[in-house]
């Protein structure tokens, strides 16, 4: 019985492991953007490790990946176990943080694929924690599957095959797209809110001085607010979450006016995404005036999207010759759409048509009438 919970326990790890690391391997600029999430100033405030959650990404998913490759062919079970419940014990201390301070809304344990709440990322890494402790005091039960040659080649094959998919995905784009935005799917349908679907429930909390102390008080609190006391701000309280539609925050947004129901109209629309033209590839923004060109030519309206001010919007269009105009949107929502910086995004009617990183500018399809949908 000890001999099959152990290796019940080593699939379900193993596997679990392999899973979880290929769905982050798959967009590990996304994952990166979780971790500057887990280092900004609400959370740890480490700001200057978020220069490196890049590569602090591909390390932590190809690892994540290999150790379930040697958890089940039973490479150095010892080592294997130890890094497994290191890992765990890591990834457990993160969401039970994230969930009982409530600073980190998605752990990002599984990407775009599948989202947890706080809690439920918690929970997740304790059943998994379990099993890893079987694994620990049983590790004598681990054995090799192959022979020690096969069983090197199985992880150093795991190694390569992770670190090349890893270069390919953030040279490119995530070889599946998980995200409201992916081709296919229409902008202004992922803006709906569905007839009866559950809404928010907010409750109002002001903040009045009262004797040099700042106390918070609830709407039926209001009439008996002592005499003296100076209003200092108000905040809302979710006591409840609502439904929330898969695309939100999406605006775009020119001299404080948002266009997108007329620009969402457009038959022919092609989108540059830029979500910090000062962090831009110059590389990648050297190509766009190019598709600017070729792109007018063929009837397309052809716009920028960025979270940048008018200063640094400016700048680029002038260094990188863009006659296009751009609009605003938040720099989040912008990395949701698309991971390079900059990545052309071809719209029709709403719908997404094709996505590309910038480095595939050359596979680029526009055609000279607009599509049917």
């Amino acid at each position: 019985m000890k001999n099959i919970i152990t290796q019940f326990s080593r699939l379900f790890v193993g596997v679990l492991f392999i899973i979880s690391g290929l769905i982050k391997l798959n967009d590990p600029v996304g994952f990166s953007y979780k971790l500057t999430e887990y280092f900004s100033e609400p959370v740890f405030n480490m700001p200057f490790l978020e220069p490196f959650t890049l590569s602090m990404a591909i390390v932590l998913v190809i690892l994540e990946v290999v150790l379930g490759v040697m958890l089940l062919v039973g490479y150095k079970a010892t080592q294997t176990i130890w890094a497994l419940l290191l890992l765990i014990v890591f990834f457990t201390f993160l969401t039970f943080y994230s969930a009982y301070f409530d600073v980190v809304k998605d752990c990002g344990c599984f990407g775009d694929a599948l989202h947890l709440t706080p809690w439920q990322s918690f929970t997740k890494d304790v059943v998994l924690l379990f099993f890893i402790l079987i694994l620990f005091f049983n590790q004598k039960l681990i054995k090799p599957l192959f022979s020690t040659s096969k069983t090197n080649f199985a992880v150093y094959l795991s190694v390569i095959l992770s670190a090349l998919m890893a270069y390919w995905v953030i040279n490119h784009n995530p070889i599946k797209d998980f995200r409201p935005y992916k081709v296919g799917n229409n902008i202004e349908k992922g803006m709906e809110i569905p007839e009866g679907a559950p809404k928010s429930v907010v409750e109002m909390i002001f903040i009045y001085k009262v004797n040099g102390v700042d106390k918070e008080f609830t709407e039926k609190d209001l009439m008996n607010i002592p005499e003296g006391a100076t209003f200092v701000d108000r905040k809302d309280k979710v006591i409840s979450e609502g439904y929330v539609p898969p695309i939100h925050d999406f605006t775009m947004t020119k001299d404080d006016s948002d266009y997108k129901d007329e620009l969402l109209k457009e038959p022919k629309l092609l989108v540059f995404v830029t979500y910090d033209l000062t962090k831009s590839d110059p590389a990648g923004m050297k190509k766009l005036a190019k598709v600017t060109a070729d792109a007018k030519a063929k009837g397309y309206k052809v716009i920028a999207m960025t979270a940048s001010g008018a200063d640094e919007i400016a700048k680029a269009k002038k260094e990188y010759n863009l006659d296009v105009d751009f609009y605003f949107c938040d720099a989040t929502t912008l990395k949701t759409i698309e991971r390079a910086n900059p990545s052309i995004v071809v719209i029709q009617k709403g719908t997404v048509v094709q996505k590309l990183h910038y480095n595939d500018v050359d596979d680029l399809k526009l055609s000279d009438v607009a599509y049917s949908l």
